[in-house]
């Protein structure tokens, strides 16, 4: 959520780079900035009927006093109707604004995105490569039909080497991050609207999430729990920034058809990811972002993956952030790169949304939180990378050397 007191301040920056991200049309900050007047003028006349019911109050009981306490009554309590409705709708429009983008963030969408790094080259093949179905189906590693046959398209099982594989990624991943200082959680996996609102998934992607009977959402990514973990409460500054890592099944109902290029496991309805979450100081929160592109890169190149770094446009960024940078691998079969890891700074705009604030050491003011998360790393691009770019001539897959430890000690070639 955004500052109202910045918006009637600095109208004409916030209108600008909203515009960004948003169709002129669509972004109508005088509408909020009148009902806040409107907002405060109720409260004033709030102040005014209650103060002279306060000073009836302390007369002695008359005919005449008590039919003016009486009428007073029901003013006031028409104002605060009034009230309520002003500031659900006032609450309401402000929490549809995406969040502003940082000043370096171009407008547009993908079509502006840049690439700003790229690690390793493209895998050069003297054989008749595979894509990453072909390979699982033949290495018996991935079950795709009997997936379908349980839950539905956009689903898939590891199997055998498949699964010790999947396994051993987040294996490294987690205890990369635990040797990085990063607080290791296991979240729940439910959660409230209130928590999705705070995330901001809600009210814009209501529909993208699963929702049980009882209103809970599952989550599409731990940032979402992350977020919440220190929802409604104040921190000590000297604590900051604080630093955290979960890992947790995700689950998205991504909607709409599914192109050609995003068979087998591109695009699913669940995967696994582990995600890194920080809460800094404001000043930290760019320094944090710069340390979150880092982990990321070491991640991916670690596992000796082609990979390139993009810089996303305004509209290519989900709503709640104000910057962020992609981690894409490198899918031979498609010619194209997919994202692995999104590396997001949401400032202050999931803090206001969660009112996780933090005690100024200096001023001594309660001050909201910055909040930055990315992904390290989601998997279900990280295998079809590492099936297809490490394939051999012989139809097996060498795996990463870095998760040798994480597997059994004759499982270094995936082979049939």
């Amino acid at each position: 959520m955004l500052d109202l007191k910045l918006i009637k301040e600095k109208t004409k920056e916030v209108r600008e780079g909203l515009l960004k991200r948003m169709a002129p049309e669509k972004l109508d900050l005088e509408r909020i900035i009148n009902l806040d007047e409107k907002r405060l003028k109720l409260l004033q006349d709030l102040e005014v009927l209650q103060a002279k019911r306060n000073q009836n109050s302390k007369s002695k009981p008359s005919p005449e006093i008590i039919s003016e306490m009486k009428t007073l009554g029901g003013k006031i309590k028409v104002l605060n109707e009034k009230l309520s409705e002003v500031s659900d709708q006032l609450h309401t429009y402000l929490s549809e604004l995406p969040n502003i983008p940082a000043t370096d963030v171009i407008a547009g969408g993908k079509e502006n995105n840049e690439v700003i790094f790229t690690s390793g080259s493209k895998p050069k093949f003297d054989f008749q490569a595979k894509d990453h179905m072909e390979l699982a189906e033949s290495l018996d590693i991935i079950d795709y039909q009997r997936a379908v046959k349980m839950s539905g398209n956009g689903f898939w099982i590891y199997k055998g080497a498949g699964a010790l594989l999947e396994w051993a990624l987040l294996s490294y991943f987690i205890d990369w991050h635990y040797q990085h200082a990063y607080q290791f959680l296991i979240p729940p996996f439910l959660l409230t609207e209130k928590s999705a609102y705070t995330s901001g998934h809600l009210p814009k992607f209501r529909d993208d999430l699963f929702w049980t009977t009882d209103k809970l959402c599952l989550n599409a990514t731990s940032e979402m729990m992350l977020g919440n973990y220190y929802r409604d409460e104040i921190l000590a500054g000297d604590e900051l920034p604080l630093k955290y890592y979960a890992y947790s099944a995700c689950f998205r109902r991504e909607a709409g058809s599914y192109r050609s290029e995003e068979r087998g496991m591109i695009r699913g309805h669940q995967f696994n990811k582990v995600e890194m979450f920080i809460f800094s100081k404001p000043e930290e929160s760019w320094s944090m972002f710069t340390e979150l592109v880092n982990n990321v890169q070491e991640l991916v190149a670690s596992l000796g993956l082609h990979f390139q770094v993009s810089k996303l446009a305004a509209e290519d960024c989900s709503a709640a952030m104000a910057k962020t940078y992609d981690v894409e691998v490198y899918i031979p079969s498609m010619g194209i790169y997919k994202e692995v890891s999104s590396i997001s700074n949401a400032l202050d705009y999931q803090a206001r949304r969660g009112q996780i604030r933090y005690r100024n050491s200096v001023t001594g003011k309660n001050e909201y939180v910055h909040t930055l998360n990315a992904s390290g790393v989601a998997t279900s691009r990280l295998l079809p990378a590492i099936l297809e770019q490490n394939q051999q001539a012989d139809g097996s897959v060498l795996i990463p050397k870095v998760l040798y430890k994480y597997l059994p000690s004759d499982l270094k070639v995936i082979k049939k």
